[in-house]
């Protein structure tokens, strides 16, 4: 499998790390029914392309390649998070390559398929092929390939549609295919795995002129003792499009930038599908070839967690309570951190990197989704373990009062110092929410008022340790003695430290940092991650620089949704290889949320409003919101110069505002 994977790597290298021309002639459209689209022409080819896709049971990396000549080929990394391998770590999932196509197995007209014409290819959570051959007047047909991921069973599916675009009758042979393969019962957690790749119809059909003959493929695996799964190809297609149809159809984004609204809906597939039932309960995982039936504390805890309850999903919001309780399991009188990452379905942890600073990103996500979530109940639960990080943050605070850490979420890949930005960035704001929290549950006023004295210290605190200039610009060294500019520099301006604000944003946004694929973690090296760029984008929003962030919001989204590699925010280059990491897409989405209509949780029912509605758009909605136990929508317009009219609308209730532009509004539903 990983020199398969290294020789697609190879061949596509030059054409997934994307150039501003790239973006000028975008490859994708977008459609009329919220797919995206490429219509192959021969000046485009070849070209190939790698997406993830995943269901409660699977996951599966699609890498795909249209030849010069149109024909079509296609891989399939497939992963099954539940089917533990050994050594039962972190990666012990377990994982095959195919490059089965059942279509060898098939004859039209007594002859094999080959040579059709690719014509187009779309995506909305499943990849869509579109071909036709043309040979003579007796065997023109179109053929219609649709790969998905099964949305409750441990099961790729791929539908085929057969259809007859000539004048006679086509005479087709489908054999009985019934491929089964036992895995080395040495290397399985529970014995031998069985891998069945199977064609459900098979035997002789005449497809008369107009007519369609369908028939659907499948690779599934499960435990040797385990009962066959009977696949209905048509019933899986309709039962992943309507989780599709979920998740876009709440949290809906309307402005009038096409691109961005399509984005965000896509974020949103991609945050949502990549959740596994373990026995450990349902778990979001990043994926990726890597990362499944686990969970981290920046990834699931910092990145998702504090979306999910915007999203309205609700097994969503499932997997961000059951991951907060497994990290509670490690709360401790020793004081000794919660590991970075609880892997194995829950069995067992992964703590490579040291204290990364997680005890700041639990307390920062947890108590943010505890606000969002709006459920009381759920709050009390969290209550403990929210209370215990920001504890064991204090007592891991340096001379100079901010916190120290062994390592950032980097794991040590960049230099971070003794004590890094991040981490201390995201416990002042895991004070402030922990001090509106605190109000909510009824907790003794003295406790919301050291949080709110603390974060009001520590804000001081960050100033006088990390404020410095570097490279000419006063922003932040992200280390004491750190000398060059480092993409982290925009976490202040994520949780409302605006005091180098501008500063800040030039030099994210000057050449030593931003490049055609965002910005580099660090100036002068060629590495770049998409979380730091999504992060920025979202602090230059709340920092008030709505153009300048909407510029660079507005290239991001035509790179990624439209551009060379397609259609999701990706995790890192080189590293991985641009892989479709889910929990990146939970951080487009809260661009949306938190800087472009600049929620900020501050109760159960209640949030702070600082809407940044760009210049040349006259209005926007995000409707059908989920968080705060209410679903309700926001409208934006502008109603003159310097002014903007808010509406809350949840159900009947309407509440109206008219605000000067850069000012913000304490809501409370009702």
């Amino acid at each position: 499998m990983k020199n398969i994977k290294a020789l697609f790597i190879s061949v596509c290298l030059l054409t997934t790390t994307f150039s501003a021309q790239a973006v000028l002639d975008n490859r994708w459209k977008i459609t009329p029914n919220g797919s995206i689209s490429w219509k192959t022409i021969p000046q485009n080819t070849p070209h190939c392309d790698h997406i993830e896709m995943s269901g409660k049971q699977i996951s599966v990396v699609f890498r795909y390649e249209i030849s010069s000549d149109g024909t079509f080929s296609i891989t399939k990394s497939l992963s099954w998070p539940q089917l533990r391998t050994i050594p039962n770590n972190t990666h012990a999932s377990l994982m095959r390559n195919f490059s089965w196509n059942p279509l060898d197995e098939i004859t039209i007209n007594h002859q094999p398929i080959v040579n059709d014409c690719i014509e187009e290819i779309s995506i909305k959570g499943m990849l869509t092929v579109r071909s036709s051959h043309s040979k003579n007047s007796t065997t023109n047909y179109t053929l219609i390939r649709e790969y998905l991921p099964s949305a409750d069973k441990p099961s790729l599916i791929e539908n085929y549609s057969l259809i007859n675009t000539g004048n006679e009758a086509i005479y087709v042979e489908i054999p009985t295919t019934e491929i089964t393969t036992y895995t080395d019962p040495n290397k399985g957690v529970n014995g031998a795995y069985r891998i069945e790749n199977k064609i459900d119809r098979n035997g002789n059909f005449y497809i008369q002129p107009g007519d369609t003959l369908q028939f659907t493929t499948s690779i599934s695996a499960y435990n040797k003792e385990q009962k066959a799964i009977r696949v209905d190809g048509k019933n899986e297609k309709a039962q992943r499009m309507a989780l599709v149809n979920e998740w876009t159809n709440n949290l809906v984004l309307e402005t009038p930038d096409e691109v961005i609204n399509q984005m965000f809906a896509f974020s949103k597939i991609r945050a949502c599908e990549s959740i596994y039932e373990t026995k450990g309960g349902p778990m979001h995982g990043p994926g990726g070839e890597s990362y499944y039936a686990a969970i981290w504390a920046n990834d699931q805890a910092e990145y998702i967690n504090p979306y999910f309850p915007f999203t309205g999903y609700k097994y969503g919001c499932a997997s961000a309570l059951n991951s907060f309780l497994h990290f509670a399991r490690f709360m401790n009188d020793e004081w000794k951190p919660i590991p970075s990452s609880i892997i194995a379905e829950g069995i067992d942890i992964w703590n490579g990197a040291g204290d990364r600073g997680d005890g700041a990103m639990i307390a920062y996500g947890a108590s943010r989704y505890a606000l969002a979530r709006g459920n009381k109940a759920e709050a009390k639960l969290l209550w403990p373990l929210i209370t215990w990080c920001l504890e064991y943050c204090n007592r891991n605070l340096n001379s100079d009062r901010v916190v120290s850490s062994d390592s950032d979420e980097l794991e040590g890949r960049f230099p971070s110092g003794k004590a890094n930005l991040c981490t201390s960035s995201l416990y002042y704001d895991a004070l402030l929410s922990a001090s509106y929290l605190a109000k909510e549950l009824g907790e003794k006023e003295s406790i919301a008022k050291k949080y709110l004295k603390q974060a009001q210290q520590l804000r001081r605190n960050i100033e006088n340790y990390f404020g410095s200039k570097v490279e000419g610009f006063d922003t932040y060294a992200y280390y004491k003695g750190n000398d060059v500019l480092r993409s982290w520099i925009c976490m202040p301006l994520t949780v409302g430290i605006n005091e180098r604000a501008k500063a800040t944003v030039d030099a994210l946004f000057s050449k030593r940092l931003w490049t055609d694929n965002g910005l580099l973690t660090q100036a002068g090296d060629k590495t770049f991650w998409d979380r730091s760029t999504l992060y920025a984008i979202r602090g230059i929003y709340m920092a008030g620089e709505t153009l300048k962030a909407t510029e660079f919001l507005q290239y991001y989204s035509k790179t990624r949704l439209l551009g060379e590699h397609v259609p999701y925010a990706i995790e890192a280059w080189p590293e991985g290889n641009q892989r479709h990491l889910s929990a990146e897409s939970g951080l487009y989405g809260r661009i949306i949320t938190e800087g472009i209509f600049g929620i900020r949780p501050t109760g159960l029912r209640s949030f702070v409003l600082s809407p940044r509605l760009p210049e040349n758009w006259p209005q926007m909605k995000l409707k059908q919101i989920g968080a705060f136990g209410r679903k309700f929508d926001i409208e934006v317009s502008r109603t003159k110069p310097g002014y903007l009219q808010v509406k809350i609308i949840s159900g009947s209730q309407i509440q109206t505002k008219t605000i000067k532009e850069m000012q913000s509004i304490s809501v409370t539903l009702k």
